[in-house]
């Protein structure tokens, strides 16, 4: 691995440290994998070959005015502080629409950051300087201008490629915040599991955000596809809600679970959803007949 990535890694155990100092108490900074500092110190000794994986972690913040706490989700790309970090902050006290508000103005503000600066530390005291006046003020936000322009929104579709998706406590998750949020798509569940979520920029954000929160590892956003409207969106759907997807399996190889959904199935499905060019950027081969 470069030597790049390793100094990365190495400046990510100095910022650690420097968190565990600003929060000693235990449980302050939540670990998603409690190994995960041990192990990039056994990678950068060179004792462990593989890279490890990402700190991921979060942190509670206790907002004094109002008395309120933010949830600072984060989580460390191997090559970060060279890259952007991905950080999320949530408050059962905000309102859907100023909770992104919130996170869209942090993220601007850490992106003044050159790459290399650790800045972690400084996004906590930006929300601790600066999130008061969205608690206080966020029914302001909803009265109307009285020469209010049309306002154009980003129509976002998200495909999501897992290794499986099984348990059925996970896929009542993912249907029940489908179905929470304004989006539509499908879940197809077994081996491989993907997922399609469409609908406004925000909404299918959190939802990124909320089915991957705390610990789903083996899941990636595969393709994003995105468009400018001034309208509803409604037109821009290609699914009607949110629903599961269960298809056919390969068989069964005398393990639980092990088998493989009938892809020949999915793509007919995505040719019913105008979608077949999705196909080949999830799976990586070309689209073939369901018979061929």
């Amino acid at each position: 691995m470069s030597a790049s990535v390793k100094e990365s890694l190495q400046l990510q155990l100095l910022e650690m440290e420097m968190l565990f100092s600003m929060f000693p108490n235990q449980g302050e900074v939540k670990l998603e994998d409690v190994n995960a500092l041990t192990n990039i110190k056994r990678y950068l000794e060179g004792t462990r070959e593989s890279l490890p994986p990402k700190i991921e972690f979060v942190i509670t913040l206790q907002i004094e005015e109002p008395k309120v706490k933010i949830d600072l989700q984060v989580t460390m790309p191997h090559s970060y502080p060279y890259v952007a970090l991905q950080l999320f902050g949530r408050s059962s006290e905000l309102d859907r629409h100023q909770q992104l508000l919130l996170n869209k103005d942090l993220t601007s503000y850490i992106g003044t950051f050159d790459p290399g600066e650790l800045c972690i530390c400084a996004a906590i005291q930006w929300l601790q300087d600066n999130s008061a006046s969205y608690f206080l003020n966020r029914k302001l936000v909803y009265e109307p201008s009285t020469q209010a322009k049309p306002v154009k929104n980003t129509f976002l579709r998200m495909w999501i490629y897992s290794h499986h998706i099984y348990q059925q406590d996970l896929r009542k998750k993912i249907l029940d915040v489908g179905k929470r949020l304004d989006v539509t798509g499908f879940c197809m569940t077994g081996k491989p599991g993907i997922i399609c979520v469409e609908g406004f920029k925000e909404h299918c954000e959190e939802f990124w955000h909320t089915i991957r929160y705390p610990n789903w590892k083996h899941i990636s956003c595969k393709h994003a596809e995105s468009v400018e409207t001034e309208g509803n969106g409604e037109d821009l759907r290609l699914f009607h809600s949110f629903e599961e997807l269960l298809l056919e399996a390969h068989g069964d190889y005398g393990l639980r679970n092990d088998y493989h959904m009938n892809l020949g199935q999915f793509l007919e499905f995505l040719k019913k959803h105008k979608s077949e060019h999705v196909f080949q950027i999830l799976f990586g081969i070309e689209s073939k007949s369901s018979d061929s």
